[in-house]
């Protein structure tokens, strides 16, 4: 399974990093009924900090953010499963087979790529704010320089140090 493919529909809901129901179905293999069954059978392994269940609002933010052509696929009455990491890997014991253990493999070190990029983001950030300050600090000392030699020399005072132009 290709990492960017499943990179690109990992999704930030309420400040954490999600996989929908119908997506994990895809790549599954199952229809989204057999897994959301598969979680029901099974909704004992699956705290709030592992699945969830998205609100109108936030589907409809999503689907306006991204192009979503699975609306039609789903009921209208019924409002996807949003799985954390760890859900997803819980998923796969609860679905059981092969794929579903190998597709997790492929999914969890998608969100460990995902999380690494972020804290190398943040570190790179750290730093161009330090060369900022440095550089913000540089340019402020030739401003007040050339600040003084502006005041040093006043308009006025310009005349003497010209040479003169014409005839002797």
């Amino acid at each position: 399974m290709e990492l960017q493919v499943i990179q690109k529909r990992i999704y930030q809901i309420r400040g954490q990093k999600i996989r929908l129901d119908f997506d994990l179905a895809e790549l599954y293999e199952v229809e989204t009924r057999i897994l959301n069954q598969a979680v029901k059978r099974k909704i004992d392994l699956f705290p709030k900090d592992f699945m969830f269940r998205l609100e109108r609002p936030e589907l409809e933010d999503m689907s306006s953010q991204i192009v979503m052509t699975y609306p039609r696929k789903r009921p209208k009455s019924s409002l996807p499963l949003a799985f954390t990491e760890h859900g997803v890997i819980m998923l796969a014991n609860v679905l059981r087979s092969k794929k579903a253990k190998l597709t997790s493999v492929a999914i969890v070190r998608a969100f460990v790529a995902l999380k690494q990029y972020t804290a190398n983001y943040k570190k790179l950030a750290g730093k161009l704010e330090e060369l900022e300050k440095h550089y913000n600090k540089q340019f402020q000392d030739i401003y007040h320089a050339i600040n003084y030699l502006i005041q040093k020399r006043k308009p006025e005072d310009l005349h003497k140090y010209r040479r003169q132009i014409g005839f002797k």
